[in-house]
This record gives structure tokens, C-alpha cells and sequence, in this order.
């Protein structure tokens, strides 16, 4: 089967003039015999850019490497842009699976057929994805469900799929020497992880039951119920809820949402996800965030789809904290200094030579208004200048960035003047004084250290002091970070 899987893929690079991707592969023989009898694309298809023939060919071999590509679309700092752009047009449009499939998954796992476990449901599905169909249901007390279920026959579809991407992954990466700086071999590794997770839905009801927890007491942020009992690995039953899509601004705009207020909410919420919970919602586009419009002047947020998340270490967040909070005072040195005592840039680095490449790159971004600046894209330019110093790739950081990307936009598409630096700043210094707390302190390896830092961050400390410490050069860090006297230095 994985032979007649690998044959398919191999004919629709011929026919779009890209099996040379192949090259110096077992296959490279094969494909040099088939090429007389397999059909070529057209001229019009022929003069397209390599990405995009790319594109279509993802399409083309389905859902997976679909999925595969729309994960590619988001690593603007490892792919070319222009392969980045065709990517992104990438959509997770499928057909649905036969409803006789979808009944037999239901009975199989539930125990009964669907019209028996639920007082309604309704076998035209709402939205159909690559791994699993959505169907309105309601539970015998009347609640008003939202039934995923996994499409038969998908697991053994993505194993089958991610062996052939591993294979293809490995011998390009073996083969080009200008492809190895993109990490196939991570990337599908990455994606493999990302399909697991989407696989398993008791691990989403997991995730969904602890952003439930997290927000419990949160204002007009809502999370949907789960229904464990008509729940399992292949069938997850969520309460449904009703909003307004995110980008819906018309409709926004109809129900007299405060969109000012609507987009500092929604960064607040992602950065006390990120400090404060250690645990985010890394799957952000606009299908899953749903605005409740039921009180305009306090409008809440409805979040749903959790197969995707990210956790956060003590030590990842006060790399983001100290890298955000150093690239608005314009202190290169100490982001360069960072990245190289944590051990993910080579030991020997030259640090005055990363710090003149972060300030290359970083400078430009001062040319902009202060309300433009995006932390999303200040770690996507530094992700980039790192990885050519042989920056060791940390996934979490990497899902991060682009989920911060993705709330940035949201955010901006809703109230295009909102400053980002300014909504996010209390969050960043609230966790920092935390930090300095006795009992923070006291489970810290180097407990002196990492207080002297953080003061010197909060303006709490001295120059001196820290440099006692031999953490940071004299004369760079100044006061403007103390929370009554906030003043960005521009040189």
C-alpha cells in the first residue's frame, strides 16, 4: 500500500515538473522511466514558480499534505517567502466522509446508534476537516451539543503519509545542501507531533477542561463544556455556543462592539494564557475565536478547537520576557548575551557579531510608529538572524511566535491604532514581580542572579549591582521599565 501511496506522489511530481525534487533518490530511476507515460502539466502550469506548482501539488496528494503545508505557511523563518505566500493559500477544505462511516465510529465507540445516545442528531455535517467531521446534536436534557468525530480509516491514512514525508524529508535533507538549512527532518517531525495531537480527542477535552479551569473566574471568557460521557479518542462532545466570528466586523459593528476594547481583551487573554497559565491556545485563526455579543459593552470571547497547544517552562518565559523587554530599551547586547547562555548558540560564538546582526535586522523595525511594533514579528527576525548562527530550533518558541502572530493580526484587524507594547506591558512586569517573590526566589537555581536581573528589568535594582553580577554591561540598562515612569529610549 505505502508502495502504490509513493508511486501516486511520484506521478503528480512528474506532472508537475517537479521530480527533479527527487534526485539522487531511489526513485529518481523509477521516475526517469515513467516520465513518456505520465501526462505533463500544461505550459501555463509549467511557467508557475516553484512554490506554487508546490502548492498545487499538496493539494493535489490531499488533506495531510495539506495540513503539512499550512504548517509550513506559518515558518516564515525557515522557508522562502515565496514559498511561505503560496503555502498560505492552502485551504483545509475537504469532502466530507460518508455518513455510514461516521454512524459506524459513533456506535463503535458510544455503544448505540447516534439517534439513541442523543435526543437529536442531525447527519449532515456542519464543517468537514482532514481529520475529523462536526455534527449538531442534542443530549436528551436538552443541551445543544457539537459532536466531533475522527474520519474512519485517518489514522492509518497519516502514518502511512508521515513515513513517505520522513523519507522524503531525510533524503532531501541528505542530498541539498542549500535544503538542510530548512530542517525538513524537524519540520515533519514538528508536524507529526501537531497530527498526534489533532488525533487523539480525549487529549483535546483535557486541554479544553483545563482552559475551562484557568478562565473559570475570568470575565466574558467562555470555554465550551465537555460532555465526557458520549466522549472518547475518536468522538468529542463539546456544549455549543453561539458568537460572532472574530472577523466578522460587520457584524461586530451591527451588534455595537467596542472593538477598541474587544482587541486589548483578547492580547491581555493571550498573554496571562502565556505568564500566568504556562499553557496557550496555539491554533488562533479566526474559525476558532467566536465573540459572545450578548452584552455590546462587555463583550466576552468563545473559544473552541483545542487539539493544539502550547506549554511554556519558567525559563522559556523569562527568555520572552527579558528579549521583549531588552528589544524596547535597544539593548542588542543583552538579547545576543541571552541566546548564548542559554546554550541554544554554539559555545564560541562571537557575541559582538550576533549582537551587530540583531541590531541589523532589529533597527529597521524602530522606523516604524511604536503602536506598529509587533512582538510576533521581532521574534520571527531574530528566529531568522539566529538559525544563521546555528541556533538550536525550539519548537515551543517557534509556536509561540506564530501563534502570537496570529493574535497580533486578530487584534489589529479589529482596532488597527492598538498598541501592543502598551496592552501587554503590565502582564510582562506583573510576572516579573512574581518572580521576586521569597518563594519564587527560593526555587531558583541561582536565586541572586536571576533577582539582580529582573530588578534591573523592573528598574528596582542598580547598574552596579548587575554588573557585579557580570550579567549586564554598565551604562545599558537605564529606569525606563519602573511601572510609574514607563519611557521607551530611541537612542
Amino acid at each position: 500500500r505505502s508502495a502504490i501511496r509513493a508511486w501516486r506522489i511520484g506521478r503528480v511530481l512528474l506532472r508537475y515538473r517537479l521530480d527533479d525534487l527527487l534526485d539522487g533518490t531511489p526513485a529518481e530511476r523509477w521516475l526517469k522511466l515513467a516520465r513518456p507515460f505520465v501526462p505533463r502539466a500544461s505550459a501555463e502550469i509549467a511557467a508557475m514558480s516553484r512554490g506554487a506548482r508546490l502548492r498545487l501539488v499538496l493539494q493535489e496528494l490531499g488533506p495531510i499534505f495539506v495540513k503539512f503545508g499550512q504548517i509550513l505557511s506559518t515558518r516564515h523563518d525557515l522557508l522562502p517567502a515565496a514559498w511561505v505566500a503560496e503555502f498560505a493559500k492552502l485551504q483545509d477544505d475537504v469532502a466530507a466522509a460518508p455518513w455510514e462511516g461516521i454512524r459506524d465510529v459513533l456506535r463503535e465507540e458510544l455503544g448505540a446508534d447516534p439517534e439513541h445516545v442523543f435526543a437529536q442528531f442531525d447527519p449532515v455535517p456542519l464543517a468537514a476537516a482532514s481529520i475529523g467531521q462536526a455534527y449538531a446534536a442534542t443530549l436528551h436534557d436538552g443541551t445543544e451539543v457539537v459532536v466531533k468525530v475522527r474520519r474512519p480509516g485517518v489514522v492509518a491514512q497519516v502514518h502511512e503519509d508521515l513515513d513517505i514525508l520522513r523519507n522524503l524529508a531525510d533524503r532531501a535533507d541528505r542530498r541539498w545542501d542549500a535544503i538542510r538549512q530548512y530542517d525538513l527532518p524537524g519540520l515533519v517531525e514538528e508536524f507529526s507531533r501537531t497530527l498526534r495531537a489533532e488525533l487523539d480527542y480525549l487529549q483535546e477535552a483535557r486541554n479544553a477542561e483545563r482552559f475551562a479551569q484557568e478562565f473559570a473566574h475570568a470575565a466574558r471568557v467562555r470555554i465550551p463544556r465537555v460532555h465526557g460521557e458520549t466522549t472518547t479518542s475518536r468522538v468529542l462532545t463539546l456544549e455549543r455556543m453561539s458568537g460572532v466570528r472574530i472577523d466578522d466586523l460587520e457584524g461586530l459593528d451591527a451588534a455595537g462592539i467596542d472593538r477598541k476594547a474587544l482587541a486589548a481583551k483578547g492580547v491581555r487573554v493571550f498573554y496571562t494564557q502565556v505568564f500566568r497559565d504556562n499553557f496557550f491556545h496555539a491554533d488562533m485563526h479566526p474559525g476558532n475565536i467566536f465573540v459572545d455579543t450578548r452584552n455590546p459593552a462587555m463583550p466576552g470571547y468563545l473559544a473552541v478547537d483545542f487539539g493544539i497547544v502550547g506549554t511554556l517552562t519558567d525559563y522559556d518565559k523569562r527568555y520572552l520576557a527579558i528579549n521583549f523587554l531588552a528589544f524596547f530599551n535597544r539593548d542588542y547586547r543583552r538579547v545576543a548575551e541571552l541566546h548564548v547562555e542559554s546554550g541554544w548558540i554554539p559555545e564560541g560564538t562571537s557575541v559582538e557579531a550576533f549582537e551587530g546582526a540583531i541590531r541589523t535586522i532589529c533597527e529597521p523595525i524602530w522606523q516604524r510608529p511604536l503602536k506598529d511594533i509587533s512582538f510576533g514579528f521581532f521574534l520571527l527576525r531574530l528566529f531568522q538572524v539566529a538559525r544563521r548562527f546555528n541556533y538550536q530550533v525550539q519548537p515551543q518558541l517557534v509556536l509561540l511566535q506564530k501563534t502570537l502572530l496570529q493574535v497580533e493580526g486578530l487584534g489589529r484587524q479589529l482596532y488597527d491604532e492598538l498598541d501592543l507594547w502598551k496592552t501587554a506591558k503590565p502582564i510582562l512586569e506583573q510576572w516579573m514581580r512574581d518572580r521576586l517573590s521569597p518563594q519564587a526566589l527560593a526555587q531558583q537555581e541561582e536565586p541572586v542572579r536571576h533577582a539582580r536581573q529582573l530588578q534591573v528589568l523592573l528598574g528596582l535594582g542598580t547598574r552596579d549591582a548587575a554588573v557585579e553580577e557580570g550579567q549586564v554591561r554598565r551604562g545599558v540598562w537605564h529606569r525606563p521599565w519602573a511601572s510609574r515612569n514607563l519611557r521607551v529610549h530611541r537612542g
